[in-house]
């Protein structure tokens, strides 16, 4: 029988709080039960395992990161709307360095299908993108090239791997509007290019 008051909503709000404080990877069964006061036993009635609760996861934080993200962008295109978004995005890696990680987890094809939170995450960055002028394939490139560098910079600043002097949010502005002029003088893949 379920334990009273627990709920998977529950359990994945908490391990969300639990990977902010001890990292993604620290997460367990045992520690989230720890943290809720039963046995390890009383979870198996609303995760299946710790992979289950680590998808889980993976899906609320990127929820929570597309949220933050779609309301930086509202109402703004190009240059504006760049900077918006990539703002929210390391904001929200840096906040929650664990919901973070959670993020960047590899999750079944099946289970993203139906993601909202997927496809919201699409449509907000695909439509960012649009106001390039970029299509297909040049938007999954952009995209690959906008994903690959927002987040290699925030683990590389919150793992202190940037040493210079040199302000780190000065240097982040200036990756920001390199990857604009970037996007703003995309080479277009044409037929028969390849």
């Amino acid at each position: 029988m379920a334990r009273a008051g627990l709920t998977a909503e529950r359990l994945v709000a908490a391990a969300a709080d639990l990977a902010d404080e001890v990292g993604f990877a620290n997460v367990s069964l045992s520690a989230l039960a720890r943290r809720f006061g039963v046995r390890d036993a009383s979870l198996y009635s609303h995760v299946r395992n710790l992979h289950d609760l680590r998808t889980r996861l993976a899906l609320h934080a990127g929820g929570e990161l597309v949220d933050r993200i779609e309301a930086a962008v509202a109402g703004r295109a190009g240059k504006e709307a760049l900077t918006a978004f990539a703002g929210a995005y390391r904001s929200y890696a840096l906040e929650h360095p664990g919901r973070y990680a959670a993020t960047q987890i590899r999750i079944d094809q099946s289970l993203l299908a139906g993601s909202p939170a997927l496809r919201r995450t699409a449509e907000v960055t695909y439509g960012m993108l649009r106001a390039y002028g970029l299509d297909e394939p040049d938007l999954t490139d952009a995209v690959r090239l906008l994903r690959s560098t927002f987040h290699g910079y925030c683990v590389l600043e919150s793992t202190g791997g940037f040493g210079a002097a040199r302000d780190v949010r000065a240097s982040w502005d200036k990756a920001v509007e390199a990857l604009h002029l970037a996007l703003a003088h995309w080479p277009r893949e044409r037929d028969g290019d390849g």
